[in-house]
């Protein structure tokens, strides 16, 4: 049989009366599906790890339920009190002096501040070993982690609240604390305020000390550099180094004439036409001279003869004339060249002293970003050390203007109270139902993650999906399928020498056993009839006649999906032969529970008629078998000879349709081998099992193959998880 093209001319004919999921196609590049996610993606993930978003979620439930019997919370219970402290009415006349007129109802208070003092170590230290007597358990951050103090809004109140499971503790810690910010206010804040006072004052010193330094290195480095502002002086570099690039241009265009006129004097053409077209009058008079006496000699020769003392005469006078235009030029042109000379040295002295200008502005201009660090870093320092002594002033003034108020005590608006209530109950149910949602969002999220990582086909949809080609069957997972070894099977050991004949003692050869196969179930054999009438609908010209099963991987089913194709097909009222091509790792021997001792490596290396190898079932005679035979050294030299087309010819005008199970496409060249002389390879993807890499590397093999790609068929997809 004639190999084929990538597509066969009559299948091109009627492809456009094919529905458009069974056209075949070239193989595609894997398109991101992530866009394409949906709900039914997302029942599928949780149907399909099911078991691992039950296992995580047990677990984390467990955990959560363990966690909250150790750690369960007893009831607590707070109490607050409240103190004022500033006064309502500002009767202070100091404070009036010196308050702006906008701001008279402000509070003078830095709340912030004083609450941050409230919880110093320093103001509760004494108290915590006060209560220390009675709760012996108690700290300062155990403390500070229970208090809260804040302040009311806007008011001048602030708000003190305690929290503990011992309602009684509130109480005495809540009293503790009140005497103590009302003595606090009372004794401390005076001597606090005047502390302040003397602390700012011994640092008002040292700041304006370093602002006085600061300005002076300032000052200094303007005075070195000649420096005020890096932007101006950048800018004023750069506007000279372009007017000397320009005068630098229009010296180099003076020096280049000069050199060319240089060039022209020391041509002899040159020197004719300076000395005709300039002002070298005595050079032009002697000239003129010569030619006068030239023209005086040609009138007198027309009327004497040569030797006649008056033309002797005129000539003596011309040749004395010579010399002194040739002296008259030859100082004219010395003098021109030495003008030229001066002037050309002249240019280059001035274009040097160009260069040297223009290469210590850019010197300066490299320099220049160093110093703008510089002064900018001293601008900085100056402007950090003035905001800090102005701070301090300020600082001043305003601690000057508290000390100087009528001191009133802080207010106790409301005593604390022993709690009766708890405020916080642990709520199990809730607790529970969180722990659920979050169980269930781990095991959801845990499997999300694998379901990224498993670089698998999750079921038909997807595998049609993203591979963009014909899906010509789906086939269920099948419980009842297994392969069994025959017993009549003599393992498959690597041949040395092939027979030529089979012995007459060896039984079992030409007649495949009956079987039974009613147990298979009712979608795993319709599937079978789908994918063998999708096959069929590819062509309306002609019948497929052959064709090639093969698989990305090994492990896929292919040879299954073979085995049962054929008894489908036969079952429809075709003959059928089905031939194990696979010369590596046979399978269908075992599948028809056959003996391996002859089969296609006989029948392609020896002269075995092929009526020998070939197999029938008793209960199909239309379905005929050929099993792969002996494992040979080179399968690939077997399959690719002359023997074997001429054998393939044969079969295909033989039988209605021949069905090839081949080895894996990745890796191998057998299916290549076999494919291009058969109507087309199908190819079989394991679902929940084969690599989508593998498939992608083996549909870029598929490219440059002549061979047609009839379509793809899913194998083990199960119908529980991916209705």
């Amino acid at each position: 049989m004639e190999n084929h093209s990538y597509q066969f001319s009559d299948y091109d004919r009627n492809r456009n009366s094919l529905p458009a999921s069974y056209l075949p196609q070239t193989a595609p590049e894997f398109e991101d599906s992530g866009s394409s996610w949906n709900f039914r993606d997302f029942i599928g993930l949780i149907r399909r790890r099911t078991l691992i978003i039950a296992g995580v979620s047990t677990v984390v439930m467990l955990t959560s339920v363990i966690n909250m019997k150790l750690n369960q919370k007893q009831p607590e219970y707070e109490s607050s009190f409240q103190i004022l402290v500033e006064p309502v009415n500002d009767d202070s006349k100091v404070l009036d002096v010196v308050k702006e007129t906008n701001s008279s109802n402000n509070s003078t208070l830095d709340y912030d501040s004083q609450i941050q003092v409230l919880k110093s170590p320093e103001l509760m230290s004494s108290l915590v070993q006060q209560l220390q007597v009675a709760y012996p358990e108690l700290s300062y951050d155990n403390l500070m982690t229970a208090l809260q103090i804040n302040r009311l809004g806007e008011t001048k109140i602030i708000e003190v609240k305690y929290r503990s499971t011992d309602p009684k503790k509130i109480k005495v810690v809540l009293d503790k604390i009140s005497r103590e910010y009302v003595d606090y206010s009372r004794e401390r804040r005076q001597t606090k305020l005047r502390q302040g006072i003397q602390f700012v004052e011994k640092q008002l010193p040292f700041l304006q000390y370093r602002v006085d330094q600061i300005q002076r290195e300032l000052q200094i480095f303007r005075l070195n550099y000649k420096f005020n502002d890096p932007e101006a002086e950048a800018k004023q570099i750069d506007d000279q180094i372009a007017k000397l690039a320009e005068q630098r241009q229009t010296i180099d265009m003076q020096l280049g004439e000069a050199r060319s006129k240089f060039d022209i004097f020391k041509g002899q053409d040159g020197v004719t036409s300076i000395l005709n077209n300039t002002n070298a009058v005595l050079y032009q008079q002697i000239l003129a001279q010569i030619r006068q006496l030239d023209a005086q000699i040609v009138q007198e020769s027309t009327r004497l003869q040569e030797d006649n003392p008056a033309i002797q005469s005129l000539k003596d006078k011309r040749n004395s004339l010579l010399p002194l235009l040739q002296n008259e030029a030859q100082r004219f042109m010395d003098a021109k060249l030495s003008e030229i000379t001066t002037q050309v040295q002249t240019l280059e002295v001035q274009g040097q002293e160009i260069d040297k200008t223009i290469q210590k502005l850019e010197q300066k201009r490299k320099r220049l970003p160093a110093l703008a660090r510089q002064y900018n870093a001293l601008q900085r320092k100056l402007q950090i050390t003035t905001d800090s002594l102005n701070r301090f002033l300020s600082t001043r003034e305003t601690l000057q203007i508290q000390v100087s108020q009528t001191e009133l005590g802080w207010q106790l608006l409301n005593k604390p109270i022993q709690p009766e209530q708890p405020v916080t109950i642990s709520n199990i149910k809730q607790s529970l139902l969180m722990a659920l949602a979050t169980s269930l969002a781990a095991g959801i999220g845990v499997a999300f993650l694998i379901d990224k990582v498993d670089n698998t086909f999750h079921g038909a949809n997807e595998l049609k999906d993203k591979l963009k080609l014909p899906l010509l069957g789906n086939i269920p997972f099948e419980k009842q399928l297994h392969i069994s070894p025959s017993p009549s099977s003599e393992g498959n050991i690597p041949l040395i020498r092939i027979p030529d004949f089979p012995p007459d003692s060896i039984p079992g050869l030409a007649v495949i056993p009956d079987q039974d196969y009613s147990n298979h179930s009712v979608k795993f054999l319709e599937a079978l009839r789908v994918l063998y009438t999708n096959i069929q609908l590819l062509s309306c010209d002609r019948p497929m006649r052959s064709i090639t099963i093969s698989s990305a991987m090994s492990g896929d089913g292919k040879s299954t999906v073979a085995f049962h194709l054929a008894q489908i097909a036969t079952a429809m009222g075709q003959r059928v032969l089905l031939i194990d091509a696979n010369l590596r790792q046979p399978v269908i021997h075992n599948l028809s529970h056959l003996n391996n001792l002859w089969g296609l490596s006989n029948l392609i290396s020896t002269n075995l008629p092929p009526g020998e190898v070939i197999r029938k079932f008793p209960s199909m005679s239309q379905l005929s078998v050929i099993t792969a035979g002996p494992i040979p050294p080179d399968p690939t030299k077997l399959l690719s000879s002359e023997k074997m087309k001429r054998l393939m010819e044969d079969f295909h005008n033989t039988f209605d349709l021949v069905i090839y199970d081949t080895p894996p496409v990745l890796g191998l060249a057998d299916a290549s081998l076999l494919a291009p002389n058969t109507d087309g390879i199908l190819l079989v993807v394991r679902i929940d099992k084969t690599d989508s890499s593998k498939v992608q590397q083996t549909l870029d093999n598929l490219k440059i193959s002549p061979m047609n790609l009839l379509g793809i068929v899913g194998n083990g997809q199960n119908s529980n998880l991916n209705d």
